[in-house]
């Protein structure tokens, strides 16, 4: 039942602009384990899981192994392993990671590839606007992040929500606990700053790598990535979350301007 987002352009201009300019996906959408009979919110998002099968196996890959290694993301790896798993996944190969890749070869991949997309997660026409909420606080700081988190590409926001969920439990194994037993279980010592220092550079750019000035960002604007950064780790689960009373507006107006793409919704559910 997978649809590309091309394909719903064959309804019109202004219902297509509509659509894709909400497609946030519910998280219970994304648990496997949802029962099947339960009346849930109607999701704006009526079109399949689009997260690149890199960064998806990349991100569970590393909860599986990784959540326990110290200093993951900030410790070095083997250029060469790297070079050749990143070959792999390029011809279109289906790349298998297990125990025996190193965690930190992996984790390196996944940062490439960030860094390396044509068009970074979050565009950089949005740059600005995103920066912008660093001087914010409170519920004003997150209603504007969501409002534009509301502008991504759906390939785009599914695959920041798929990162940013990876990220969160990276966070919560941060600090050292005790299994059961009492035994000392090492934390990775990534905390959310941490994480966004790291991360915030490769998702939030404002020129093209290679180009002049790329990376030569002044101490405010890394500041503000990183503030940015550590906001939507903490809060995405509400921040990816259409609420009830935005649903029903924009239900509502479909209804009286474009009944075709109620139809739509309803098929595809």
């Amino acid at each position: 039942g997978a649809m590309s987002v091309d394909s719903i352009t064959d309804l019109s201009d202004n219902a297509s602009e509509l659509l894709q300019a909400l497609q946030l996906s519910h998280p219970h959408e994304l648990d496997p384990r949802r029962s099947r009979g339960k009346k849930k919110p109607l999701s704006l998002n009526p079109i399949s899981w689009q997260v690149p099968r890199i960064v998806d196996r990349c991100c569970t890959h590393l909860e599986t192994h990784g959540l326990q290694t110290v200093g993951i993301f900030r410790v070095g790896s083997s250029k060469k392993r790297v070079q050749q798993l990143r070959e792999e996944f390029d011809r279109g190969l289906d790349v298998f990671l297990d125990e025996h890749q190193s965690v930190h070869d992996v984790a390196a991949l996944l940062k490439e590839f960030l860094r390396d997309m044509p068009d970074p997660l979050i565009p950089r026409e949005l740059y600005g606007a995103f920066l912008s909420t660093a001087t914010m606080e409170g519920p004003a700081q997150l209603d504007t992040l969501q409002l534009l988190l509301f502008l991504l590409p759906p390939c785009h926001s599914d695959t920041l929500l798929r990162l940013l969920r990876f990220l969160s439990e990276v966070a919560r194994h941060a600090e050292s606990s005790r299994d059961p037993e009492g035994r000392e279980i090492p934390g990775n010592k990534m905390t959310v700053s941490n994480l966004a220092t790291v991360f915030g550079p490769n998702i939030l750019q404002k020129e093209r790598p290679g180009e002049k000035d790329a990376g030569a960002l002044n101490f405010e604007d890394s500041a503000a990535i990183i503030l940015v950064l550590q906001r939507l780790i903490e809060h995405h689960h509400s921040l990816f979350m259409v609420s009830p009373e935005t649903q029903c507006d924009v239900l509502r107006r479909l209804f009286q301007t474009d009944p075709d793409v109620i139809e739509y919704l309803l098929r595809r559910k």
